[in-house]
């Protein structure tokens, strides 16, 4: 199954398959970040509650990498076919916010 993305200047148009990983990873993530709040208002372990934000933090990470990946793959290549070679300016904008 590949997710195909389509993405033009102003907006993208993201496969049905690609929608639903993405909601899937964004809700574990959603409850994660639950799990923590309550974990903080039941006075749990801090090392417990850091390790739990440590998980997070990688699973936005990976989150990101999909995103990015379809986006390099198939939002860049298509504007850069369509003539748009300033998307290189905005791609390298973007991956060094995400690297910060």
């Amino acid at each position: 199954m590949k997710n195909k993305v389509h993405c033009h200047i102003e907006s993208s148009h993201h496969s049905e398959d690609f929608k639903a990983l993405m909601k899937n990873r964004l809700s574990r993530i959603e409850g994660q970040i639950r799990g923590i709040n309550r974990m903080i208002q039941e006075d749990v372990y801090c090392d417990e509650i850091l390790n739990q934000m440590a998980a997070v933090q990688s699973a936005l990470v990976s989150a990101g990498e999909k995103l990015l990946d379809a986006h390099i793959k198939n939002c860049v290549v298509e504007q850069i076919q369509g003539g748009r070679v300033e998307v290189v300016d905005e791609l390298m904008t973007t991956i060094k916010r995400l690297i910060r």
